[in-house]
């Protein structure tokens, strides 16, 4: 369940409280508040009703200069409502909480160039070693997941300034990890490459697989509003260990076994932003007003058509 409170002024008090009859909430209540002669107005709504009774209140409210719209979760009520009683209630997350999640992690700021920067050492250290614990624990602190899912969810929504923003995060966290990684070798001097390190330089169709699942879960954790925890290290699997690879051959000068962690690479960041669209679309995240929808609608067409693309030249290429 959720809450949405409405700050709204008087005029749109009866609207809003149509609303909240329309869709049969499971309570209301309202207060005044300010000396605006504005309302408070408290929806307690099922997550299935969460995102119709936002779009509405969306729709009514679009010309209000004084009126927010606020979600906020509910770990529970007493007394249960039947609902709950009866059956378990489905999880969802509307559009608005998914966008506001998605773009916090897709931000470029001075912690996720920290938190690349200690990964990528920490990944390095495990491979050149051979310890996977240790490159598992770079795999839980990489922030890699947040601008993929960012880059997935502005292609569904049409949003090309989220689009934009994910794409300079996810390019320049990349970047700064080839740097830190090619900087290692000159501290770790060439000897026989370790198991770990070599894996990260072969692929072949299992890492396709792997890549689509990692992004098709983290579509999925992100918009049922499960915890992204693990989905993180899947996804980190999938970007944060090629990457280092890549940089780790380049500064050894390597350019055989760079290669092929490269690819691994690209392949990878194209089969978790493929996933991710399609679960996008199959829960039914789209923009609200109709044009929107339709305008998001042709460009998912094309980006969805360069993914494919890109994957069907990138395993060709494999096989030459």
């Amino acid at each position: 369940m959720k809450i949405i409170e409405v700050l709204t002024d008087q005029g749109h008090f009866d609207t809003i409280m149509g609303i909240a009859e329309q869709y049969k909430v499971l309570d209301v209540w309202h207060y005044d508040v300010g000396a605006e002669n504005r309302q408070v107005i408290k929806l307690l709504v099922s997550n299935e009703e969460t995102q119709a009774i936002l779009d509405s209140a969306q729709k009514v409210l679009s010309t209000s200069e004084v009126s927010r719209v606020v979600v906020l979760p509910v770990e529970a009520t007493i007394p249960r409502h039947q609902s709950d009683k009866q059956k378990k209630s489905k999880i969802s997350t509307s559009r608005e909480e998914l966008y506001q999640d998605v773009e916090q992690n897709a931000r470029l700021d001075r912690n996720y160039v920290v938190l690349v920067i200690l990964s990528t050492i920490v990944a390095a250290v495990g491979m050149l070693e051979n310890n996977i614990a240790v490159v598992i624990g770079a795999m839980v602190i990489a922030p890699l997941l947040g601008p993929n899912i960012a880059l997935a969810l502005g292609t569904v929504l049409g949003d090309r300034d989220l689009m934009l923003r994910a794409i300079s995060t996810l390019f320049i966290g990349i970047l700064i990890a080839l740097i830190t990684a090619s900087l290692l070798t000159f501290v770790y001097p060439r000897s026989d490459f370790s198991q770990e390190l070599l894996t990260r330089t072969d692929v072949g169709i299992s890492s396709v697989a792997m890549a689509l699942a990692s992004g098709a879960a983290a579509a999925l954790s992100m918009t049922t509003g499960l915890s992204t925890i693990l989905v993180g290290v899947m996804v980190a699997v999938a970007i944060l260990p090629p990457t280092v690879a890549v940089g780790l051959m380049l500064g050894y000068q390597n350019f055989t076994l760079a290669f092929g962690a490269f690819m691994l690479l690209a392949i990878n960041i194209v089969c978790i932003n493929l996933s991710a669209n399609v679960v996008f679309l199959l829960k039914g995240i789209n923009p609200r007003t109709r044009g929107e929808q339709k305008k998001a609608k042709y460009n998912m067409l094309l980006y969805f058509v360069i993914w494919v693309l890109l994957l069907v030249l990138l395993v060709m290429a494999l096989y030459r």
